[in-house]
């Protein structure tokens, strides 16, 4: 019975969290303007969100374009900056450091606002989550193999790119992954941030629609196809991890 209980509970969490994107993938197969309202199937969102004839077009496809460069620059730089905070955290000795924090340097400096400030706000925000990604990896590691690279002539750059890298690199895959989703889906940092020049991501643009009075359409058939994307991305990813567990 508790088995049972525990599976039926398992699934109304799963129903609860995707009925919302399978609603919203439902009615991307009609042209109604508001949720709820079927007014036939029709692949006219579709069309009109690749050939680029919607209201609103160049507004939607820049902020996707915007979405994605942020949140891979983002995630790359935070990718390098956790992998090596988390070896130089994992390796703190004696008393405790102080972490010095240079959050708002960008506004200190007095940087105009727009992609850079954006960026910036994104890397110090994704950056933990590669950390906390890399130090279990460095924790499962054999502290010596490094110190035995160094010992067979390596410089310690080289032990870091042929000892540590490949062995840190799957939670370095995990941390970049879980950045570039989090940025992908941030609205506060970016909106804080973006200043006045009129730059917008997905979160910010939606924002800006939903106020002008309603939603573009063309936005549910574009959340579907990310959504479709990302999956199909995480199922690619945990096969292989599978395999790859199986063989060792």
């Amino acid at each position: 019975m508790k088995k049972i209980l525990a599976k039926a509970y398992l699934w109304l969490v799963l129903v609860i969290l995707y009925a919302p994107i399978v609603f919203i993938a439902v009615f991307s197969f009609t042209e109604a303007k508001s949720m709820g309202n079927w007014t036939g199937f029709s692949m006219n969102l579709y069309k009109n969100l690749f050939t680029g004839s919607m209201q609103n077009s160049a507004g939607l496809l820049s902020a996707v374009e915007n979405t994605l460069l942020i949140a891979l620059v983002a995630s790359l730089v935070a990718t390098l900056l956790g992998t090596v905070a988390a070896i130089g955290i994992f390796n703190m000795k004696g008393r405790k450091k102080q972490t010095m924090q240079f959050l708002l340097l960008f506004v200190f400096l007095h940087i105009s606002q727009g992609y850079l400030t954006v960026i910036l706000a994104h890397i110090t925000f994704c950056t933990p989550y590669v950390v906390l990604n890399v130090l279990p990896k460095l924790s499962q590691m054999n502290p010596n193999v490094y110190e035995a690279a160094l010992d067979l002539g390596a410089t310690p750059f080289q032990a870091l790119r042929k000892v540590l890298v490949p062995a840190l690199r799957p939670g370095m895959i995990s941390g970049f992954i879980l950045s570039f989703t989090m940025s992908l889906d941030d609205f506060a940092v970016t909106f804080f941030t973006r200043g006045t020049i009129g730059l917008d991501t997905l979160s910010t643009f939606i924002y800006t629609d939903a106020r002008k009075g309603g939603l573009t359409p063309e936005l549910k058939p574009l959340m579907t196809i990310i959504f479709l994307v990302i999956l199909a991305v995480l199922l690619v990813i945990n096969v292989r991890s599978t395999k790859t567990s199986k063989v060792q």
